[in-house]
């Protein structure tokens, strides 16, 4: 004997894998889809990265972490937006870095954001810890990779845990990540990296004021090697007390070593 009031209910249910519509009408499942509205030519997928900033530095010393860059975001090779920041402060125990492309940099920033929102609602004591952050970013930076829709960006996070111990690491576009006591993106990998890793003492870990020296000779480097730089720069203190940015600072430039160039 057949259940008339059961009918109506399963003749509206799911396909298989689906959902099912709870409403009752005919509306097609709804799939993920990106945050950004399709145009009325469809969605375009991107293919390479347009307005786009340029290294970060990230150094850890026996009290927290600093993380640095400038202020710059180039469109093509042209110096387009020059008081922009690409340091962030997460919560009180969370910096973050952006380099690559800077819309895609705003949009991964509104994700986390949000999620730091719904932290807040739950108000259940537990707040995310900057390791944490980093393992998440791997997984919707890999996702989007694997979607072959990747966010071109570059990332450094940086912060305190509940005990106080520094965390600092990097995530690029693909989910790939690592973290040490130095970690840069761009230029950064190749002109500030062995600077600070020549001058790290052996026994021990840097000190607040050896990682301030180190961060503004690093800035003062990449603003005379990498093109895509200027010399202004903000820098990221997370601490067990707290986290904020500083800045804007200036790099103090001295070009009278150009008169000794010849060749050019």
């Amino acid at each position: 004997m057949m259940n008339s009031f059961a009918q109506p209910m399963w003749s509206n249910g799911p396909s298989p894998g689906q959902f099912y519509n709870f409403m009752g009408g005919n509306a097609p499942t709804q799939l993920p889809r990106e945050l950004t509205t399709a145009g009325p030519f469809g969605t375009k997928h991107s293919t390479a990265a347009i307005t786009t900033g340029s290294s970060v530095v990230g150094i850890k010393f026996d009290g927290g972490v600093l993380v640095a860059a400038d202020t710059l975001v180039s469109y093509g090779s042209l110096a387009r937006y020059q008081d922009i920041q690409r340091v962030f402060k997460i919560n009180n125990n969370i910096l973050l870095g952006g380099s690559g492309d800077f819309a895609d940099i705003q949009s991964i920033k509104r994700n986390i954001d949000q999620k730091m929102i719904e932290d807040q609602c739950y108000n259940d004591g537990v707040i995310m810890k900057p390791g944490e952050l980093a393992s998440w970013l791997t997984r919707v930076l890999y996702n989007r990779r694997s979607r072959m829709n990747p966010l071109y960006i570059d990332v450094v996070v940086g912060g305190v845990d509940e005990t106080g111990k520094p965390f600092l690491g990097n995530v690029d576009m693909r989910g790939r990540a690592y973290n040490d006591y130095v970690v840069a993106t761009g230029f950064g990998r190749h002109l500030a990296l062995p600077l600070v890793r020549e001058r790290k003492p052996k026994d021990r870990d840097f000190t607040f004021e050896e990682a301030t020296n180190l961060i503004r000779e690093s800035m003062k480097v990449l603003y005379y090697r990498d093109t895509r730089s200027i010399p202004q720069y903000t820098v990221g203190i997370c601490t067990a007390a707290d986290c904020s940015i500083k800045g804007p600072f200036k790099v103090e430039e001295n070009w009278t070593f150009a008169e000794t160039i010849k060749g050019y």
